[in-house]
């Protein structure tokens, strides 16, 4: 026996065995080294692929955006210039209210001084007694009417003469009538 109490068969048997052991595991040893490079190399080249992909996709997405984007600033833009043409017509319209508006205040102010006018030459005429006399003008259709009463047909003739001296192009409507006082 030997210092190690073992028998020299049984050492020389075991380390046979290792070494067998070690000889069956080398290859699944290189060959588990090279599956994990060819796993590698392939799920690196997965990674590029995928990776490609995705570029790709993500270009052909913005490139949607973008037409989207344009054809909203388009819409947009003929929106707003149908606004604004809104507008515009808008205030043309407003502009032609404002007009014939301004047009019947001229008008009706053109009237009353035709009242006053008259109403103030009837009572300056001394051989008028204009105090029962009512003046009254029409803008549209242009007529002065003389309302009331006066003491003679001499004064209602007269009255009318003055009317239609002092209301050019307007039609005198005598309703004037004779009392005897």
């Amino acid at each position: 026996m030997t210092g190690t109490g073992m028998r020299p068969n049984v050492v020389v048997g075991m380390a046979l065995a290792l070494g067998m052991v070690l000889a069956l595991l080398a290859p699944a040893c290189r060959n588990t080294a090279e599956g994990v490079k060819e796993d590698a190399r392939l799920n690196a080249e997965q990674a590029r692929e995928g990776a490609q992909t995705a570029g790709e996709e993500s270009t052909a997405a913005a490139r949607k955006i973008g037409a989207e984007a344009k054809d909203a600033g388009s819409t947009i833009g003929q929106e707003a210039k149908e606004v604004g043409k809104a507008v515009a017509d808008g205030a043309k319209e407003v502009a032609v209210a404002v007009k014939d508006g301004a047009k019947e205040v001229a008008s009706d102010v053109g009237a009353g001084k035709q009242t006053v006018d008259i109403k103030a030459a009837l009572m300056a005429a001394k051989s008028i007694d204009a105090s029962h006399i009512e003046v009254d003008t029409d803008a549209d259709t242009k007529t002065v009417t003389l309302k009331g009463t006066v003491p003679t047909a001499a004064q209602k003739t007269a009255a009318e003469r003055v009317a239609r001296d002092k209301a050019e192009g307007y039609r005198i409507r005598n309703l004037l009538t004779v009392a005897k006082a």
